[in-house]
């Protein structure tokens, strides 16, 4: 008997000393107060999935900072191969960590996670039917740059990385204009799983209040459809209330900059060039964790790994519904005929009310400037009833073509088509058909850099249904392809991250070729002379536009460019919309 409870104890002591030595994090040896370093936490998901068949680990394409972007994958039965995944009938989760690796929660949540899941048999059980995939460190570049100071307002961890990339960039601005390497991968990564569930775990800046943790859910009217419905009567409020059973009370993202929450806020709209509003082109329901900066660190990570609990249970729980609104919802997107490409909030919506727990938040003088600042009573809180803006109607729209086409040696366009496996035919032979031009009417361009760009907004254009010669060569995109919102959000180019307003297609904007004007004097005499048309245009806007009347260049330039003479390309765009 001895010897038997002494075997017990030796194998007991063998493995909890295996367990300790071997997967405890680094969040966990500093409680709560310290998040590993890069090389650490691509080993730990090494080992452990050496370690438990379950987990697979891989190598994903490269980014900006040389490394490859690595995917850990859960999968119940064993080992995973890459070539298997897009085609599995299980549920599939993708969780993206460290865009910005100052904001390291979810990097500890997701090694927590996926260790107590490989070793808990009830966990195991409970996913079987679950893809869990984790990229662990997404921004490699900027967690590499590790310091104690660049996240002035946040509580912890003790160190931590840089927002910005090797490149610095935001790469939560880069998901559609795919400057960097690091966007072509996650892409890779993106579309060869197909996930139907996608979480980006983040920090949040700006009010303060109780919670410890809020959801980002992508915005339910630009999702539209059965998707939007399901993902804000249903997925929305189930999380929430599997958080309040843990005791762990969540909010939607207090988009608030400048006030105070409780004069209410709208919900935050995440355009394509952000990770949810890339994701759920292809019809993913998407969603951002934000923690709030001034909790402490590891009550962060611990919400933030409850919150991932939640969403995948809700996922296995309701994998029918989830798979069958994202089968139709390409049919349903194509059969509305006209397509939103610019959101506003609804004025004729009422907004939602939410119980919100919050802190009285006052105005005081400053003792550093001579200005006054914002302050927040944390020995006052209060639960309060604010408005919540969540309800957004479409300010733009556009007919859905048969096709787009366009315009071959436009090669970073065609790069990025290609990356999200959008399908295309080339011309064979040169050929005719009447499509609709587009022609840039009017921008805003920004001016100050953002994110490598000057980017345009407020673009408008003018439309002409004509004949167009078209090159063999040239590309012929249909629009009936999984890839149906990428194609609108990018190719048309009043859409708020379109190409164009990415500056992808600015040469159109400069115009070539010109005139010297004592030579167009006499051609413009002679065209006033035989074309009535031009010179009734001319003369109406001498007589209607006072400044036009005194202004010669302007006169001189405004027949010059109803002429022959003026350059078909300049502000045409190289897309065409087809319809037959």
């Amino acid at each position: 008997m001895k010897k038997i409870f002494l075997l017990l104890i030796t194998v007991l002591f063998t493995t909890c000393q295996h367990h300790n030595n071997t997967f405890i994090t680094q969040f966990e040896k500093s409680r709560g107060t310290e998040t590993s370093e890069y090389a650490d936490v691509i080993n730990y998901f090494k080992e452990l999935s050496s370690t438990y068949p379950e987990l697979s680990i891989f190598e994903m394409g490269e980014t900006d900072a040389g490394y490859p972007l690595h995917l850990v994958v859960y999968d119940s039965d064993g080992k995973t191969q890459l070539n298997t995944l897009k085609n599995s009938t299980k549920n599939s989760v993708l969780i993206n960590n460290g865009i910005h690796p100052g904001e390291s929660d979810g990097i500890d949540a997701s090694m927590l996670l996926l260790r107590d899941i490989v070793q808990n048999d009830s966990l195991k059980k409970r996913y079987q039917n679950t893809l869990i995939a984790v990229i662990p460190i997404y921004n490699i570049g900027g967690s590499l740059n590790r310091n104690s100071h660049t996240r002035a307002n946040q509580n912890g961890p003790i160190e931590y990385g840089f927002r910005g990339n090797t490149r610095n960039f935001d790469l939560n601005r880069d998901f559609v204009k795919q400057d960097t390497k690091n966007a072509a991968a996650f892409a890779e990564i993106f579309h060869m799983l197909d996930p139907d569930v996608f979480i980006d775990n983040h920090v949040s800046n700006g009010a303060d209040y109780q919670y410890a943790i809020s959801h980002l859910f992508t915005q339910h009217n630009k999702l539209g459809a059965s998707l939007g419905e399901f993902i804000e009567t249903k997925m929305r409020p189930a999380l929430e209330r599997s958080m309040a059973t843990k005791n762990m009370p969540i909010t939607p993202y207090v988009n608030v900059w400048g006030g105070t929450p409780k004069e209410g806020w709208s919900q935050f709209y995440d355009s394509p060039r952000y990770s949810t509003g890339y994701t759920t082109l292809f019809n993913t329901f998407g969603m951002m964790v934000e923690t709030h900066m001034l909790k402490p660190y590891k009550i962060r990570v611990e919400q933030t790994y409850e919150l991932l609990l939640s969403m995948l249970d809700y996922t296995q729980d309701h994998s029918l519904d989830i798979k069958t609104i994202r089968r139709n919802a390409l049919d349903e997107i194509l059969k509305k005929k006209t397509y939103p490409i610019a959101f506003e909030i609804d004025p004729q919506k009422e907004p939602s009310i939410i119980q919100f727990r919050g802190y009285e938040g006052s105005v005081i003088d400053s003792k550093v400037t001579i200005g006054k600042r914002l302050t927040y009573d944390t020995s006052k809180p209060y639960l309060a009833p604010v408005n919540y803006y969540n309800e957004y109607r479409a300010a733009k729209e556009t007919t859905i073509p048969k096709a787009y086409i366009l315009r071959q040696g436009w090669h970073r366009v065609i790069e990025r088509l290609e990356n999200n496996q959008i399908s295309y035919t080339q011309f064979e032979k040169d050929t005719t058909l009447v499509v609709e031009t587009m022609h840039v009417d009017d921008y805003k361009t920004r001016l100050s850099a953002y994110e490598g760009h000057y980017l345009h907004y407020n673009t408008s254009i003018k439309i002409d249904s004509i004949a167009v010669h078209f090159s063999k060569g040239d590309l012929y995109i249909p629009v009936n392809q999984k890839g149906a919102r990428y194609l609108m959000e990018t190719l048309e180019p009043e859409a708020t991250d379109s190409f164009f307003n990415w500056n992808f297609f600015d040469t159109v904007l400069q115009q070539k070729e010109g005139y010297s004007g004592y030579v167009f004097e006499d051609v413009a005499e002679q065209i006033l002379k035989e074309n009535t048309r031009i010179k009734d245009a001319f003369e109406a806007k001498k007589a209607t536009d006072k400044d036009f009347a005194k202004n010669p260049r302007a006169q001189l330039n405004f027949i010059y460019k109803r002429s022959l003479h003026y350059e078909k390309a300049h502000l045409l765009l190289p897309i065409y919309k087809a319809y037959e």
